[in-house]
């Protein structure tokens, strides 16, 4: 088995994304030590001691896990014996001893992700004079909230964008702070994005304006196809995302949101080995047999299929097969008219899957819609949840980031090469640790150079990759439940969320009969310290 990438996560090292806070020594505030003489001679010579102090503090911070942050303090022109004391903004404090041009390095976890005021008290007992520096912290993950499935964004009648196709190799800006009442505090947003009426093959990226790679990918298109996947993508500081089509060919782009991520208390995310909850080729969680055309079904989730009581949305992968004519598929609350939005494309005799993200209605069920006009078989697999009960957070990378190319040689030793068929490739992504602090992953993944039907699952390794390095690997079962489905020929992506596994290795099964090349880009995780 060869070297494969692994990724840091907040454990040194850093990746595009990740967010720093500074505040300056220029704005230390020096004032007398309160109560160190008596006096009022005393008390002017210390007012100006401390006007005459060059004592200053310069705090350095930078988001090292979801709802942690770790602190630099240097403080210059103060002698030994200092004490500093650090008020955290959440009611708790720590204190370190230090001397002039000490930089110690102090680590605090937040019980809840949101923005906290750090401050930090140096005092100089020698010289009668105390330092005062703030530092505006927020953490680095976010919490989600659903939302009703919403069209933001459709080119081919004007919304969201000028009514015209986005050129070849043109991306188009979509306002998401403010849109469908989404708060101006957003940091993340879920949504389904389709690409139609296009003339040429491409590809979809979804990122912030500021993100500059464009490696990654998030959606495949080719000539004269409709298809959807989903998307989760930070939100730039102007409350906007940017979709660029890769293509040389113009492309109509729709965007639909299901959700979005806050620095505040919501709701977390709880992943789930996937469990079939429905299958209507075989009559489980529904009745068997095709879903008429225009049909809908329920689904029970909350408090079935290890989906928790009061599961404000949960993440499924949806797969729709032998479907009689062309068409999609929404998934929905229940109790709900049906949105005009869509959550998988398909054509007559495909079998392809769709990552979805669903807001639970309040009876506790979802509800699938066919929006064809003839029959299809439709199979969901509940891939984890977002509850209140839940602190793990979201901490998005900024944009795809590759981790994978197999045509390419890997810089961590991987020569280029398929995946071969009915094999796994392991691959580690929280390097190469054998504690895991990582709840659950977001990748985009993409299989192409197909050259017959088949399917991917990915799932997290029982194993560490320490045991993979020394030999002592167990191999892992064979799953059964899919995250990407092709047909020959096809390019096919899938946004992929998966447990994190107690070493951060991932599976990527080729459970096909032929040769596939693979693509992973890193989009998130979820992490609860």
């Amino acid at each position: 088995m060869a070297a494969t990438t692994a990724v840091n996560t907040g454990k040194g090292g850093s990746l595009p994304g990740d967010k720093t806070f500074s505040s300056p020594a220029d704005r230390t505030v020096r004032t007398p030590l309160p109560g160190a003489r008596a006096g009022a001679a005393a008390a002017a010579r210390a007012q100006g001691a401390a006007a005459d102090s060059d004592l200053g503090i310069y705090l350095y911070a930078r988001a090292a896990t979801a709802h942690s942050i770790e602190l630099r303090t240097h403080v210059t022109g103060a002698p030994a014996g200092l004490d500093i004391t650090i008020d955290w903004g959440d009611g708790t404090t720590d204190h370190v001893t230090g001397s002039g041009d000490d930089q110690p390095v102090t680590t605090h976890t937040y019980a809840q992700v949101g923005a906290y005021t750090v401050t930090v008290t140096a005092k100089d007992a020698g010289n009668g004079v105390q330092g005062v520096n703030r530092l505006d912290f927020v953490t680095s993950g976010s919490e989600y909230t659903a939302h009703a499935p919403t069209r933001l964004l459709d080119t081919r009648s004007g919304l969201g964008a000028a009514q015209a196709k986005v050129p070849g190799r043109g991306s188009v800006a979509l306002k998401i702070a403010g849109a469908a009442r989404i708060p101006a505090g957003v940091r993340a947003v879920v949504l389904n994005v389709t690409a139609t009426n296009a003339t040429g093959a491409g590809h979809v990226v979804v990122q912030p304006e500021s993100y500059g790679f464009d490696e990654g990918s998030n959606l495949n298109y080719a000539a004269g196809q409709t298809v959807a996947n989903q998307v989760i993508v930070p939100v730039g500081k102007d409350g906007s995302v940017q979709l660029l089509n890769g293509g040389w060919e113009s492309v109509d782009l729709l965007a639909d949101v299901t959700g979005y991520f806050t620095a505040s208390v919501a709701a977390g995310y709880v992943p789930l080995s996937p469990v079939r909850a429905a299958d209507t080729r075989e009559g489980l969680g529904t009745a068997k047999g095709q879903v008429r055309g225009y049909g809908t079904f329920d689904i029970d989730v909350a408090g079935r299929k290890r989906v928790a009581e009061g599961a404000t949305a949960v993440a499924l992968n949806v797969t729709v097969t032998n479907p009689r004519a062309a068409g999609h598929l929404t998934a929905y609350p229940s109790g709900q008219a049906a949105p005009t939005t869509s959550s998988l494309n398909f054509t007559a005799g495909q079998t392809v899957a769709n990552s979805v993200i669903v807001p639970v209605g309040a009876d506790g069920k979802i509800t699938i819609r066919n929006g064809s006009w003839d029959p299809a078989d439709v199979v969901v697999d509940v891939v984890g949840y977002y509850s209140s009960g839940s602190r793990s957070a979201l901490v998005a990378v900024g944009g795809p980031y590759r981790i994978l190319d197999s045509r390419k040689d890997s810089w961590a030793g991987r020569k280029a090469g398929p995946v071969p068929a009915r094999t796994m490739l392991p691959l580690p992504f929280d390097s190469h640790t054998t504690d895991s602090h990582i709840d659950g992953w977001v990748l985009n993944t993409a299989v192409t150079n197909t050259k017959d039907a088949g399917f991917l699952s990915v799932t997290a390794d029982p194993n560490t990759w320490p045991d993979y390095l020394n030999g002592s690997a167990v191999t892992p079962p064979r799953p059964v439940s899919s995250s990407v489905n092709w047909t020959a020929g096809a390019t096919v992506a899938n946004l992929v969320q998966t447990s994190g596994g107690k070493g951060g290795v991932l599976d990527f099964w080729n459970q096909g009969w032929r040769d596939i090349d693979l693509i992973v880009d890193l989009i998130a995780w979820y992490q609860t310290n």
